[in-house]
């Protein structure tokens, strides 16, 4: 006889009330929500407890590759913590052009930036994984006419913490450890990788060839989970493209509890679902891409996934922004897709 806490935390979770759900009827209503919403979740994200600092860019060199070029790059992004990053710039893009840019978050099984920019050391698990998961989106991106920022999320790549650190355990994640430290802080992953892409833009912001009126961002499964944190946070992002990580907490996360401590963010599920998050940029475009075999969808599959899409679409209805909103399920398992997303990005950015 086992006596499971499961079903407990399944009631708890239906009986929250969640004061920031969404239930906004007007515009006005909207704003004010979003201001509310917006301020408690900087409070549930530890916003309050990083520490802002110069970002310090230093360049480590430059590759030049079929189409374009790939400078690795590292700056700070609070005291002591340092991000290192590709830039991947398509060599259409003319002397003191300003280019639309993209931010490109990795998640698991990338070891970090690479997988994202096709990078696999001559690793055959990485490359099974850049190739099953068409991992490699900052490379499509890039020839897409972007200027695109792969970065190491903490705990990732370069930014594995002790433990993490060797050739063998090159796929592995140091989230479990980075929580671990930052709980008891009032800190989270979630939080601190929300915190890096801003202080990310910050950087692009100072560069003479990012156009910040074209500023967007696009990930893949956790990368999808940084994209969505970091649009809802964050105005400067004008578009998104979340791919593989949109669906109801209850099933996806609460049930599936074995997924990576990344994605739990305490006090959150008392707050809102995953809709509500995303309803926070529900006046931009975001495009959202599902497999619809993906099993982090949830116990109901695709039913786990249209109510919350809902959500951003009823706040985008009070904006005007409803066909800004797009939802492109597509026949496979958990990948990037882009079929239409990255169309529909370079649209958005190229007219």
């Amino acid at each position: 006889m086992y006596y499971t806490a499961l079903p407990y935390f399944r009631r708890r979770f239906d009986a929250a009330y969640r004061p920031y759900a969404f239930r906004a009827r007007t515009a006005e209503e909207y704003a004010c929500w979003r201001r509310d919403f917006r301020a408690r979740l900087s409070t549930l994200l530890g916003f309050d407890k990083m520490l802002p600092c110069a970002p310090e860019p230093e360049s480590l060199g430059t590759e030049r590759l079929e189409g374009y070029t790939r400078e690795k790059m590292v700056i700070s992004t609070e005291p002591g913590v340092k991000m290192p990053f590709y830039v991947l710039r398509p060599d259409t893009a003319k002397p003191g052009e300003r280019l639309p840019a993209v931010l490109a978050p990795h998640g698991h099984g990338s070891y970090g930036k690479a997988a994202v920019c096709g990078i696999d050391y001559g690793d055959a698990r990485l490359r099974q994984s850049i190739d099953e998961l068409n991992y490699d989106y900052g490379v499509q991106l890039v020839r897409a006419g972007f200027l695109v920022f792969c970065p190491d999320a903490r705990g990732f790549g370069e930014r594995a913490e002790p433990g993490r650190q060797s050739k063998e355990r090159l796929l592995d994640c140091s989230c479990s450890i980075l929580n671990a430290m930052a709980y008891p802080l009032g800190m989270n992953v979630t939080g601190m990788w929300a915190w890096d892409l801003m202080r990310l833009i910050d950087y692009a912001l100072t560069r003479g060839d990012a156009d910040p009126g074209r500023l967007n961002c696009a990930g893949l499964s956790g990368g999808g989970m940084q994209t969505l944190w970091l649009t809802a946070m964050d105005e400067r992002v004008k578009n998104a493209i979340i791919s593989g990580y949109f669906y109801g907490y209850k099933q996806s996360l609460l049930e599936m509890n074995k997924n990576c401590s990344c994605n739990y963010v305490p006090g959150l599920w008392e707050a809102a679902d995953i809709g509500d998050v995303a309803a926070l940029c529900a006046g931009r475009g975001v495009f959202i891409e599902t497999g619809d075999i993906d099993p982090l969808n949830g116990a109901d599959g695709l039913d786990n996934v249209f109510p919350q899409l809902e959500t951003v679409r009823r706040a985008a209805g009070l904006l005007g922004n409803e066909a800004n909103i797009l939802h492109h399920v597509f026949h496979g398992p958990h990948m990037w897709c882009g079929e239409r997303s990255v169309p529909w990005l370079r649209e958005k950015n190229f007219g």
